[in-house]
């Protein structure tokens, strides 16, 4: 499988040398695209760097910070057009154990049984380390509440560890795809199971950074609370039509 690996990047100079190497020397036939929105403090002209002494980094630089979904569907069609089997999503803060990438590979189709297969931190075997008590209880509120109302399987719908095929991700309306911060995960989560992926978790030890600072903010939690109650209720109307069309049926049969 020709395999790309999506890193997206902003402001992230001290913590992306260790990122590349562990990634590289745990994955050396993978292609790695640097998705770099422009990041003041020369996070992009060190990828340069990185893709001029190694032919398996690319750079893929875009004009302003315009966030984490925007980046990952750019990184997606860039990597389609160069002929990916596989598309893989790769924090660049190196909370992502590179080791656990062939596991997660040997699961997707055609050799295993996924579409879609997540680095998962909620499942037995999963879990994270050095993270703050708020961080983890904001994880976890956030999954309970998007698993239930969008009624998905999946644990862990926030993770940004993951495995596409190629197929699944040309089967996914990407333009449509609006939704930035972790809702990004959430929303490229549904849509895989809208597109009747089979979705896999494989647990991971998630760490937290030790260089730079977090993205997280109250916005990116306000808008996955804002989106997944509104894809909830689409999908609760959705489903009363089709009850009441299904009524209508039977009355005239």
């Amino acid at each position: 499988m020709r395999v790309v690996v999506l890193v997206p990047t902003y402001n992230e100079l001290e913590a992306l040398p260790a990122t590349m190497d562990s990634l590289l020397a745990a994955n050396p036939d993978v292609e790695v695209v640097v998705v770099d929105d422009a990041s003041p403090d020369g996070t992009g002209a060190l990828a340069d760097r990185m893709a001029a002494a190694d032919p398996r980094v690319t750079v893929l630089h875009r004009p302003a910070k315009q966030g984490l979904g925007a980046a990952y569907i750019d990184g997606m069609r860039h990597a389609l057009d160069r002929g990916a089997d596989v598309v893989v999503e790769f924090d660049a803060d190196g909370s992502h154990p590179a080791t656990a990438l062939p596991r997660m590979l040997s699961r997707l189709s055609p050799e295993g049984p996924a579409d879609l297969v997540i680095g998962s931190r909620w499942v037995r075997g999963g879990g994270i380390v050095d993270w703050p008590k708020h961080r983890e209880a904001i994880s976890r509120l956030g999954n309970v509440y998007a698993r239930t109302l969008l009624g998905s399987p999946v644990r862990d719908m926030t993770a940004g560890y993951r495995a596409y095929t190629a197929e699944l991700l040309r089967a996914i309306p990407l333009d449509a795809v609006r939704s930035q911060g972790y809702c990004f995960q959430i929303d490229m989560t549904r849509r895989a199971h809208e597109a009747g992926a089979v979705v896999e978790e494989v647990p991971i030890l998630f760490r937290e950074r030790e260089h730079g600072a977090s993205k997280m903010t109250s916005g990116i939690v306000r808008e996955a609370l804002v989106h997944v109650t509104g894809w909830a209720a689409g999908r609760l109307l959705r489903g009363a039509r089709e009850a009441l069309g299904m009524r209508r049926l039977e009355r005239v049969g």
